[in-house]
């Protein structure tokens, strides 16, 4: 049988909504799709960069918490309500996943929260034992 742990971040939403930052099943971790509100202190910037910048810390923390990391991010979507956000964010982007390369989305929709002006969201592929 395939082990089956949730991870969560602490953030306001997950409670409220029912979900949990990531689930890791098996070697897959499967990472919800991820805002750029520093959930500790449920503060986010006004710059789609910086909200760029905090989703990928925010996954990071996720990763690292189901045993792996960028390096193993097989697919990635991005969602954003104004396309013309998506370009400035493509230096950050491709800090992250320009030599990993993972099968990549960008869309266009509305998201839960009109401060929010990007979500990211990922799907990896451990490496590593189950308890790593």
């Amino acid at each position: 049988m395939t082990k089956r742990q949730v991870i969560l971040s602490g953030s306001v939403f997950e409670e409220q909504i029912g979900y949990a930052r990531a689930v890791v099943d098996g070697d897959r971790v499967h990472v919800s799709g991820t805002t750029g509100f520093d959930y500790t202190a449920m503060t986010i910037s006004e710059d789609v960069v910086e909200q760029a910048e905090q989703c990928l810390w925010n996954i990071g923390a996720a990763l690292a918490e189901a045993g792996c990391g960028f390096e193993d991010v097989v697919r990635v979507r991005y969602l954003l309500p104004d396309r013309a956000d998506f370009e400035p964010c493509w230096p950050v982007l491709r800090r992250v996943f320009g030599r990993v390369r993972p099968a990549a989305t960008m869309m266009v929709c509305g998201l839960a929260d009109p401060r929010m002006k990007i979500e990211i969201e990922v799907d990896a592929r451990r490496h590593r034992g189950p308890e790593a």
